[in-house]
């Protein structure tokens, strides 16, 4: 069965609160999933296959006439988030 990443880190977060069982309050809900997000954050940032490439994220912004800023573009980002 496939699932998109978002389903595994739920599913991720549920097995471990699952072992835990009972917390004794939910900044300790909020210690465990942020430690969740940070392992598989970290897992991301250094896996071969990215989920947003720097060629893909690359398409979002232009390089200003000088070509040291860059900023935003609208309708680019409107069309690529459309498709």
């Amino acid at each position: 069965m496939v699932h998109d990443p978002l389903e595994r880190v739920n599913r991720e977060i549920k097995r471990r609160t699952d072992v835990v069982g009972i917390f004794p309050n939910g900044a300790a809900v909020l210690r465990l999933a942020g430690s969740v997000l940070l392992e598989v954050h970290d897992e991301w940032a250094v896996a071969e296959r990215r989920y947003l490439s720097e060629a893909s994220m690359a398409k979002l912004f232009e390089s200003d006439n000088d070509g040291a800023k860059r900023k935003e573009v609208g309708k680019k980002t409107k069309e690529l988030l459309a498709s």
